[in-house]
């Protein structure tokens, strides 16, 4: 069995004339982040190896998850093509994922975590919200076979607070 944990990045902020993939969480955002990693720990679930964006948004979510789930760094790595709006090429990218990994967790971007969970998933949803959490199963032991899954668990910020 496989499972991908998809975390949309927290809240950002406009307020800053950078570029994309350089804007920052706002502090609605760090504090999201922060409440839904706190619930991921407390289901306990053994992730083999975390990937995030280059984005700072999505580096900065990933690292906040981390920290709060006392995940090892070793096992955590950049990617630029998690850095992708449509879906396509992280679609791409977890079909090509070692077959010892059995659960993931992938930091990123609408549309394109939203159109992956409703693809992947079995439960269709509207949006993915900042700082999501989309939780999908799959009868499969290959990520190249990995088609409709299971949607396990959504969880969002504002359940939270």
């Amino acid at each position: 069995m496989k499972t991908i944990i998809f975390v949309r990045h927290g809240k950002s902020s406009w307020d800053y004339s950078v570029d994309d993939k350089d804007r920052p969480l706002k502090e609605r955002g760090i504090n999201d982040a922060f409440l839904v990693a706190q619930h991921l720990k407390s289901m306990g679930l053994q992730i083999d190896f975390a990937f995030s964006s280059p984005a700072n948004r999505a580096l900065h979510t990933a690292l906040i998850f981390l920290r709060t789930l006392h995940y090892p760094f070793e096992q955590f790595r950049i990617t630029d093509q998690l850095y992708d709006f449509s879906g396509e090429t992280i679609h791409q990218f977890l079909k090509g994922l070692p077959e010892d990994l059995s659960t993931v967790i992938v930091f990123g971007h609408n549309y394109a975590f939203t159109n992956l969970v409703n693809t992947l998933g079995n439960v269709y949803l509207e949006n993915l919200p900042t700082s999501g959490m989309a939780i999908l199963q799959f009868d499969s032991d290959q990520w190249t076979r990995i088609q409709k899954g299971t949607t396990k668990e959504l969880v969002f910020p504002k359940e939270l607070r």
